[in-house]
């Protein structure tokens, strides 16, 4: 079985995708097999998943208010897609549902996406968080233009860094700085460092 899953994070009104594994399932072929056949379908059924892949993620990562603050994850599963993550507002997460369902060959879309509840202590801490972050030099990079590298979830004191970096150093560079913020009772690091070549 195929699978592909993707992880959008965003921008404050800007969009982020970060990186993305698909999701699908390939179904058996027909009780009459022909020469060569089966591997023309699982093309097409890998085909079809990688198209509906790329137009889900294309409407999640164009919903308006998406931010850095904000994490969105997608898996498929043959005609379902199932929606996952945490956001800020419940207007946001009734917007994915919505957007999977504007695609082509999705028939059911399951929402499992957590609202993140109202804290002034976990506000304070995702700005402390970002700047933190950011404005350390070799970071900085991460934060320019519409598709930061590196975004930041707080649940109650608790922070989670999603995205891709270039390297295990700046993974780590991320994490003490992400630590350094007074406050936060874990930093957990998910950060992924892309293959290069």
């Amino acid at each position: 079985m195929l699978k592909l899953v993707l992880k959008i994070k965003t921008h404050t009104l800007a969009v982020l995708c970060s990186s993305a594994v698909i999701l699908a399932s390939a179904s058996a072929v027909a009780a009459r097999p022909q020469p060569h056949s089966d591997s023309r379908q699982t093309a097409s059924q890998t085909e079809d998943t990688a198209r509906m892949y790329q137009q889900v993620r294309h409407q999640l990562v164009m919903l308006p208010w998406l931010s850095v603050f904000d994490n969105v994850e997608f898996k498929i599963e043959g005609d379902r897609v199932t929606v996952m993550g945490q956001v800020l507002t419940p207007a946001l997460k009734d917007e994915a549902t919505e957007a999977a369902k504007k695609v082509e060959g999705v028939v059911r879309v399951e929402n499992q996406i957590k609202i993140l509840p109202p804290s002034p202590m976990d506000e304070r801490l995702r700005w402390q968080e970002l700047r933190s972050i950011y404005s350390y030099p070799a970071l900085q990079r991460y934060g320019l233009g519409t598709l930061p590298g590196i975004h930041i979830i707080v649940d109650g004191g608790h922070v989670t860094l999603d995205g891709v970096v270039d390297s295990q150093a700046d993974k780590d560079a991320a994490n003490v700085r992400a630590n350094l913020v007074s406050g936060v009772f874990s930093v957990t690091n998910n950060l992924r460092v892309q293959k290069q070549g």
